[in-house]
């Protein structure tokens, strides 16, 4: 897992990167496990544009990812890892012992050949999926539960991971990438290691094009448009926003502002807000 660098050949190779994808093993996907995946391009059901600077993009299948792991007692070889349209990890193509075949989230460090195991009494050792509680302090964890059997929801995004420190009562206590430290249900499952694809957040664009084929369309700063049109714009020649904070087209606070409720329900299983 590298960054390829891009000599500037062209205005678009100027500080250009991509991933080197050496982890790579397989070009094609397990064809019993894609989808056809519908793009709504930000519109709704009546084709009104709802969401923006969405549209355009290169088609995509969708990997049936198992979040679960609930093949529980089967062993499973690592076959493949295969690169993923709709995430920036990597998925690894597992196949059990009874003729299942799965993908997972590719956990660093896990190499083809190699076995893993979800089970309660599963081993430490990664990529191996079993409850909180028979983990012991310290471990390095992705693919987290929020609420025992729903499936992993935490800790996906490329080379993130968890650390779990502490164990009370009913709750285990985790500390997760945002540096967010939260009580979780100890029957909670979760997935030994760090996701792979570490270096996927240095990676540069390098020109508008490539968002373009990522499904993004063009942004208009909001100082750049008419005072009809955002709270920003008007004004003069190059004027300032004329507020004490920027704000959103419709005019809520952005750039830092805390959107979380301060009466949600979860909010005593937070012991220390992120950053």
């Amino acid at each position: 897992m590298g960054i390829r660098l891009y000599r500037a050949y062209t205005p678009g190779t100027r500080n250009r990167s991509v991933s080197d994808f050496v982890e790579i093993t397989s070009a094609k996907p397990e064809k019993s496990l894609t989808l056809n995946k519908h793009r709504s391009l930000g519109r709704n059901n009546r084709g009104v544009i709802t969401s923006r600077h969405r549209g355009g993009g290169h088609k995509k299948l969708y990997r049936q990812i198992d979040f679960k792991r609930s093949k529980l007692g089967i062993s499973a070889k690592v076959m493949s890892v295969e690169y993923d349209p709709n995430r920036n990890a990597r998925i690894a193509l597992l196949h059990y012992q009874d003729g299942d075949k799965q993908y997972i989230l590719y956990a660093r460090g896990l190499k083809t050949g190699e076995t893993v195991l979800s089970d309660t009494d599963a081993p430490i050792v990664i990529g191996n999926a079993l409850p909180l509680t028979k983990m012991p302090l310290g471990t390095e964890i992705h693919n987290v539960e929020l609420h025992p059997g729903a499936g992993g929801q935490f800790v996906r995004a490329a080379g993130s991971l968890a650390q779990l420190v502490a164990k009370e009562g009913k709750f285990v206590t985790i500390r997760l990438p945002s540096g967010e430290v939260r009580l979780i249900p100890k029957e909670c499952w979760a997935t030994i290691g760090q996701v792979g694809n570490a270096d996927a957040n240095k990676i540069t664009r390098g020109k508008a094009g490539k968002q373009r084929w990522l499904g993004e369309r063009p942004r208009v700063r909001g100082v750049a448009k008419n005072p009809v049109d955002h709270p920003h714009g008007g004004g003069e020649g190059r004027a300032p926003i004329g507020r004490c904070h920027p704000v959103t087209p419709w005019g809520q606070p952005a750039l830092g502002h805390r959107t979380r409720k301060k009466k949600n329900h979860t909010n005593k299983f937070i012991l220390r807000r992120r950053k």
